[in-house]
């Protein structure tokens, strides 16, 4: 933001800069040239007097030396030339070679010759190569009789032009250096606190809320900015600990009235008589529902107060997982392919990635039916925004996983599946399909992991699974996508 301030400020400076100093350049040119030229026009001058008096008299030696001598000290050749053109005074030779190379001098003579002095050219500019030519008659009025001209070599007058304009762009540099040097530390001090909100926004959507900006340092517009984003924080950090309070004081409470409910209704077996029993057993299954929920309920407040990632190695995770899984596959009669290449290292959520995976697997063996349980992982570009659908009818829940590199672990059968007008609801709190309302759980399951997956940077996707034997369909999928964890 600060090079984009500078970009937009120091073009307007040299826009200023410019405008206030091409004038003045043009200015200094402009009066090296009437210097030169008012310089020559005395020399033509006094030339054309001298001349005048000269051919007169018909005295024209000293005349002749004085024009000579004038070449040799200033290389500019002068000369004086009948009505003709012709040379009759002067360094003949260098006068007819510095004519040849000037469009402009049978103008300026031919005017000199009609006794009219010649003016400068206001087109004249230091990369222009031409000479400056001034012609002064010999005579006055009807009684022209020739014209002295001078050829000027304009490469000095150039040089102290540029030089000039060279000094002056220098001159110039100054206030661009001045306003750089002051913008750069200014821009860092007043773009400080927005820096600092920027990040502090980042921390919080990765679900740190106690993250607070800076109000003490930049502008006082800004200060009072970061006054009201930290009041805001507070408000929402509180009514968050609230919630997470009251969730997890509700489920503590509510503990130890629902065991005494249990065991009162547990201890009523004895005295069951008839048709009693469905109605003990209903009773029994209800309380234990209110148990799992509570202790659900419980376990997601203790872990969404912790809302930070850790690195771990994908190989140590299942290490501890396959074996488990396996036995459960067997004893239902199911199988497990684990398909995950080694070295693989990613930031786990809160909780850990295995609590994650033992939820998602447990879904797959107790809800889906499935005779076959794929647990895959791969490496992939990121940047799947959260809330998007997949080409295959999935949904995805969690945070934008970035630009960096991501692993991809899946969770597949070939089981029932859910149609695609449930996965979304199948994210949220509380939801169970209708198929699976005699199935013991609680409806949290999958809205946890996603939630814990989302707060770790990553997201939790919902697709088909593998192709069911019988050909009729796909099975379930939970893909869950996590950062690559950083290098040590």
């Amino acid at each position: 933001m600060r090079r984009r301030l500078l970009v937009v400020l120091v073009p307007l400076a040299v826009l200023l800069v410019a405008a206030l100093g091409m004038p003045h350049s043009v200015t200094l040119a402009e009066r090296e040239m009437q210097e030169t030229y008012v310089d020559r026009l005395g020399d033509v001058g006094r030339f054309a007097s001298l001349a005048e008096t000269a051919l007169s008299t018909g005295r024209t030696e000293a005349l002749q030396r004085e024009l000579e001598r004038y070449h040799e000290l200033y290389g500019i050749p002068a000369a004086v030339i009948d009505t003709s053109g012709t040379v009759l005074l002067g360094p003949a030779r260098a006068y007819r070679e510095a004519a040849g190379a000037e469009p402009a001098l049978p103008r300026i003579v031919t005017a000199a010759l009609a006794g009219t002095r010649s003016e400068p050219s206001g087109e004249w500019a230091p990369w222009d190569g031409s000479a400056l030519v001034v012609a002064e008659p010999v005579g006055r009025d009807s009684e022209v009789v020739g014209a002295v001209v001078t050829i000027s070599d304009l490469s000095r007058t150039r040089s102290r032009v540029l030089l000039q304009w060279a000094r002056l762009a220098g001159l110039g540099l100054l206030p661009l250096i001045a306003l750089v040097a002051v913008a750069w530390p200014v821009s860092a001090w007043v773009l400080r606190p927005v820096r600092e909100l920027d990040a502090a926004s980042s921390r919080i959507s990765q679900g740190d809320l106690t993250i607070r900006a800076d109000a003490e340092a930049g502008p006082v517009e800004l200060r009072r900015l970061a006054g009201s984003f930290n009041t805001m924080m507070d408000a929402v950090e509180n009514a968050v600990q609230r919630q997470r309070a009251f969730v997890s004081d509700a489920s503590h409470q509510l503990r130890n009235p629902l065991t005494s409910l249990r065991l009162a209704v547990e201890s009523l077996e004895p005295h069951l008589a008839g048709g009693g029993r469905p109605v003990y057993e209903v009773a029994v299954d209800e309380v234990k529902a209110m148990q799992r929920l509570l202790n659900s309920l419980q376990a997601s407040a203790r872990m969404e107060s912790i809302r930070t990632a850790s690195p771990v190695e994908l190989d140590a995770v299942l290490a501890t997982r396959v074996d488990r899984w396996r036995a459960l596959t067997g004893t239902a009669g199911q199988t497990l392919t684990v398909n995950v290449p080694g070295g693989l290292r990613l930031l786990e959520p809160t909780g850990g990635l295995g609590s994650i995976l033992d939820e998602l697997v447990s879904n797959a063996l107790r809800l889906s039916e499935a005779r076959v349980v794929e647990v895959s992982a791969r490496t992939g570009p990121g940047g799947v925004a959260s809330g998007a659908r997949t080409g295959s009818g999935g949904v995805e829940s969690g945070a934008r996983t970035g630009s960096g590199d991501v692993v991809i672990i899946s969770v597949r059968d070939d089981g029932q599946g859910i149609d695609v007008a449930e996965r979304a609801q199948a994210l949220r709190r509380f939801w169970r399909s209708p198929r699976h309302q005699n199935v013991p759980g609680t409806g949290l399951g999958l809205a946890i992991c996603a939630d814990l997956v989302g707060a770790a940077g990553g997201e939790l996707r919902l697709e088909d699974g593998l192709p069911r034997p019988d050909g009729s369909g796909h099975g379930f999928a939970a893909v869950v996508t996590l950062p690559v964890a950083p290098p040590d």
